[in-house]
């Protein structure tokens, strides 16, 4: 008889860690799924490696999934683990300095034989899970995962390896039932993805199965951990990945103007998902994988110069080629939305790894006077809104818009409450008419109040106008040499995008105090360590304040006003200090940055300690 007991908590992080091969994602994801049936708040930081096939039992072939779930607001993915879940020596190795004291260690103990310990550069007679000095911090599972997967399917039929790739639904399953988890919707998943696959599928439901009632059997006596719904504010909620939110708002930027979309890429990591995503919804719009970055590019200019809207993504290395055609929309003032899923560098770097390595590139990283808006999601979830609001920007502003999303939150997950399209915001397009035409010509470059110039699609009479790089003579379009035209053109793109900060939201401080000692200001997938570090220090008592930039150029129109209400300045970034270098050109400020530049995101109390620095110097 079970005398199980269940323990409450608020909140839990996990991580799974493996070989890339170990299925350490899907295993994550689909607790994930899980977590967000039950009505969790959470936070997800998938980190893969670098390299595409990593040697396995390697150091840096570890494969790892991280997820912050609880009842209470998550914001990250969580500083330490509750739980480490180590698939080999390798993952424990270079995971076990972030398991909290007391925290729980399930090993899979098929993974220390002499070779896993050799490829983790552990000593043969140093194996850690016999080590009960390092040990006794922890409550230990110690499991014969693979050997339990193959005594379950001895009868399956299935050769060895296949076997072996199961062994992650075995942890999943008892991962399941320590939180007192249904498998059910794994078992769904598992029935659609292996259809048409039923061995495959029969011997993934066993095993996870298997390791659920492994956990009822062998560890009656142990506690589980119950983790209750959260109190999310009303709506209908999903699961979504940043790569995906940003798929379905580019769907409703179609749904909601009726334009024909294209989006063009060419694959790169971390941002080639988004190309999956919408390949799936070609009843909305039309994709295209370009041969090249450039090709991709100037097919979007095209389709927005058809009467459409192009849209293209890719990371740093891509964007860099693109410059010269964005160059051209630019001046062309075509509407074009571009996304940079931002990643570790510079060349081809750490691409799997995560950075705010881009912003002086979409502010600077192009020849000539090549202003155009620039904006970043903070959040999974808000990739939808930014997207959307991308794309409403460089309809109706007649610009080139950059979107700077990361590997962070391109491939993390979060809930979102699932947007009504009726409801999103109205979008004006600013299509030629008969008051473009003066004496009987059209003026392709004539503005309206917002410095916007028409939109006139091709073969439609009496809009006939020239385009191409060169440089346009005001009002009419031709081509012109002149000196002072081409000024007042370089000026009026200038102050056209300028003039967007009269259309977007001021900037709000989002905790802590709206005068005081400290303001930290940030940018991107920060977003949620520096919320999480100035709550805590403002319950503390500390007068901080924070502040997240979403729009960043133009700033919001009060920026300045809100710099000036504190006496330091503090922007983390992950990078070596780019949106500060902007703040003090522009404001004059002699702001503190706080870099990091390791390919991971920032913890909440890397946060606070220098917080605390800060303090302590005054």
């Amino acid at each position: 008889m079970s005398i199980n007991t269940s323990e409450l908590r608020e909140n839990i992080v996990i991580k799974f860690a493996g070989d890339s091969g170990d299925g350490m994602q899907l295993t994550g994801s689909q607790f994930t799924e899980t977590a967000a049936k039950y009505g969790n708040d959470l936070a997800t930081f998938p980190d893969f490696p670098a390299e595409i096939r990593a040697p396995q039992g390697t150091l840096y072939g570890v494969s790892g999934f991280q997820l912050h779930f609880g009842s209470t607001r998550v914001h990250t993915p969580g500083d330490e683990y509750d739980v480490l879940v180590a698939m080999n020596a390798a993952a424990l190795k270079t995971n076990i300095k972030n398991l909290k004291p007391g925290g729980t260690l399930i090993i899979n103990i098929d993974g220390f034989d002499d070779k896993f310990l050799r490829l983790a550069k552990y000593d043969k007679l140093d194996n850690p899970i016999e080590d009960e000095k390092l040990l006794s911090n922890y409550t230990i599972h110690k499991i014969a995962i693979t050997q339990l997967t193959r005594k379950a399917l001895e009868d399956s039929g299935l050769g060895i390896k296949e076997i072996d790739r199961s062994k992650n639904m075995f942890a999943l399953g008892y991962v399941y039932w320590l939180f007192n988890r249904k498998t059910d919707f794994t078992e769904n998943y598992l029935e659609e993805k292996f259809s048409k696959k039923p061995k495959i599928f029969e011997a993934n439901i066993k095993v996870l199965r298997t390791g659920y009632n492994y956990g009822i059997t062998v560890e009656a006596a142990s506690s589980t951990t119950e983790v209750q719904a959260a109190a999310l504010d009303k709506g209908i909620y999903r699961n979504i990945r940043g790569n995906e939110a940003l798929a379905y708002g580019i769907i409703a930027l179609a749904y909601k103007t009726g334009l024909d979309v294209l989006y063009a890429g060419y694959p790169i990591t971390p941002a080639t998902d988004i190309l999956h995503e919408l390949a799936k919804h070609k009843n909305y719009i039309t994709t295209f994988q370009a041969e090249d970055e450039i090709a991709a590019v100037t097919a979007a200019i095209g389709a927005s110069f058809g009467g459409g809207l192009g849209v293209t993504a890719s990371s740093g290395p891509g964007i860099a080629l693109k410059t010269e055609a964005i160059g051209l929309a630019v001046a062309l003032e075509m509407p074009l939305v571009i996304i940079n899923v931002q990643r570790a560098g510079p060349s081809t770097g750490m691409p799997t790894k995560t950075e705010q390595s881009d912003l002086l590139q979409a502010y600077y990283g192009r020849n000539g006077e090549t202003p155009l808006p620039v904006l970043a999601c903070n959040s999974p979830a808000d990739s939808f809104d930014i997207i959307y609001e991308a794309g409403k920007i460089a309809i109706e502003h007649m610009t080139p818009v950059m979107v700077l999303s990361d590997g962070y939150l391109g491939n993390g997950s979060s809930p979102w409450s699932i947007q009504d399209p009726d409801l999103l915001p109205e979008i004006d397009i600013p299509f030629a008419n008969q008051d473009h035409i003066k004496d009987g010509k059209f003026m392709p470059y004539l503005r309206d109040e917002r410095l916007s110039r028409p939109w006139a699609v091709p073969g439609k009479k009496g809009f006939e106008h020239r385009i191409g790089g060169l440089s346009k003579e005001n009002e009419t379009g031709d081509v012109s040499y002149d000196p002072e035209n081409n000024q007042l053109m370089v000026e009026l793109r200038e102050q056209k995008v300028e003039n967007i900060a009269e259309f977007i939201p001021e900037i709000k401080i989002k905790a802590g105090v709206e005068k005081g000692d400290i303001l930290v200001l940030g940018w991107g997938s920060t977003y949620g360590a520096l919320m999480s570090a100035v709550t805590d220090c403002h319950d503390q008592g500390l007068k901080i304040g924070f502040a997240h930039l979403r729009y960043l150029r133009p700033f919001p129109g009060n920026l300045e006003k809100v710099l000036s209400q504190y006496q330091n300045i503090l922007i983390p970034e992950l990078n070596n200090g780019q949106l500060i270098k902007i703040i003090r050109e522009k404001f004059n400020v002699d702001a503190i940055g706080m870099n990091k530049v390791q390919g991971l995101p920032f913890t909440k109390n890397e946060i606070i300690n220098k917080i605390q620095d800060i303090l302590k110097s005054e």
